[in-house]
């Protein structure tokens, strides 16, 4: 019996200097590191679509230029400023190449700017009106993305489309009208907040350099034709909401 512990003992012994002989036969595993880290960062790439909404200051300067088909030497008729506020929404795609967002865009907004002034040039005193139905925008876009938070610069075309009035003072009653449709250029910035997955919010100002146009007013029952060079330039601010379709956070290792 004893023969066989000693036996026994002596089998688990070179078992276990074999099974030791053998791992180190093989070399020691490296170290492995855990995966790093993922951070999310928001995505500014896509289609978007959206709505904003603000108020416009527009400043009109007339000046007179012929009176019935004739040229007359130029005259100041003054200048207005012509305010209220203006809604609408915009449609745009942009691209993202790390922290810098290219784009375009397109906007589109109901405007409701008016104002007047008595004209300096009247023999009978009358007044000039000025109204902006419709201003659109047609730009591109350069920003600047800190993840959630985008600055941006823009810059393109403008179309305003507006009319133009004149009354007698004593009695309001309008002696000469027309409507103009106005494209020029415009520049901006912005200032615009991820809130989500795919929602946003930005502040935008905006200025239109309409230029100088002439305008001519036909002859009505009461009012020979006359034309003014009227100068138009815009300033917005709006607020804006946009909509971004696709996935809007992307991994960055």
């Amino acid at each position: 019996m004893q023969r066989l512990v000693i036996m026994g003992a002596g089998l688990v012994s070179v078992a276990s200097f074999a099974t030791a002989a053998a791992a180190a036969d093989f070399p020691a595993q490296p170290y492995k590191a855990p995966p790093p880290i993922i951070a999310p960062f928001y995505n500014w790439g896509g289609f978007y679509v959206g709505v904003n909404g603000g108020i416009g200051l527009s400043r009109e300067c007339w000046t007179i230029t012929s009176v019935n088909g004739a040229a007359v030497p130029p005259n100041s008729e003054g200048c207005h400023d012509a305010s209220g506020g203006l809604a609408g929404g915009q449609v745009g795609y942009r691209w993202q190449m790390g922290h810098l967002v290219f784009g375009v865009e397109a906007q589109g907004d109901w405007a409701d700017l008016k104002g007047t002034n008595s004209s300096l040039t009247a023999i009978i005193p009358y007044i000039n009106r000025t109204r902006i139905d419709a201003i659109g925008l047609f730009t591109g876009q350069v920003g600047y993305a800190f993840d959630n938070v985008l600055f941006y610069v823009k810059g393109g075309a403008a179309v305003t489309d507006n009319k133009y009035d004149s009354f007698f003072t004593a009695t309001n009653v309008v002696f000469n009208s027309t409507r103009e449709t106005r494209w020029d250029g415009s520049a901006g910035a912005g200032f615009e907040f991820g809130l989500g997955p795919h929602w946003s919010v930005a502040l935008e100002y905006d200025h239109l350099f309409m230029g100088k146009h002439s305008v001519t007013f036909p002859a009505t029952t009461i009012a020979v034709t006359r034309t003014d060079t009227i100068k138009q330039d815009i300033d917005m601010g709006t607020v804006r909401v946009n909509y971004t379709f696709g996935g809007p956070i992307v991994a960055r290792y």
